[in-house]
């Protein structure tokens, strides 16, 4: 099933914006943390690390939700709802290099590299734009 995005989420999506990314703990609580992105086209990527409770979270329970304020209007934003499509051992971390450059300008090798994934969520409902 291919996914209608709009072109006002599509412009929100390419922009360098922090996002909210709710997971489910094991004990059926939520988890929200802001956290950078990157999108492609098909899925929003994420770094993390393979020993934090997100991992954690997401091992358990693939479904996740995640919201966008856009930065330019102060009622304007973009649920989406995803699974967690793929994660990948990033040793070297190159998606949080991605991700330190396009928000902050410098790709930067995190001093916890070696425990590093990427996270692959695809979008299953979008709402709110």
């Amino acid at each position: 099933m291919t996914l209608e995005i709009s072109d006002k989420a599509r412009a929100l999506l390419e922009k360098p914006v922090l996002v909210n990314l709710a997971t489910v703990r094991p004990d059926g609580a939520p988890q929200v943390n802001p956290m950078w992105f990157k999108w492609d086209g098909e899925l929003l990527w994420f770094t993390h690390t393979s020993y934090r409770q997100k991992y954690k979270n997401i091992a358990h329970e693939p479904r996740v939700s995640i919201s966008i304020m856009d930065p330019d209007s102060g009622y304007d934003y973009l649920e989406i709802r995803g699974v967690v499509e793929t994660v990948e051992a990033d040793p070297e971390a190159t998606m949080y290099q991605t991700l330190s450059e396009w928000y902050d300008g410098k790709a930067v090798v995190p001093a916890d590299a070696k425990d590093r994934v990427k996270i692959g969520v695809r979008p299953t409902k979008l709402s709110g734009m």
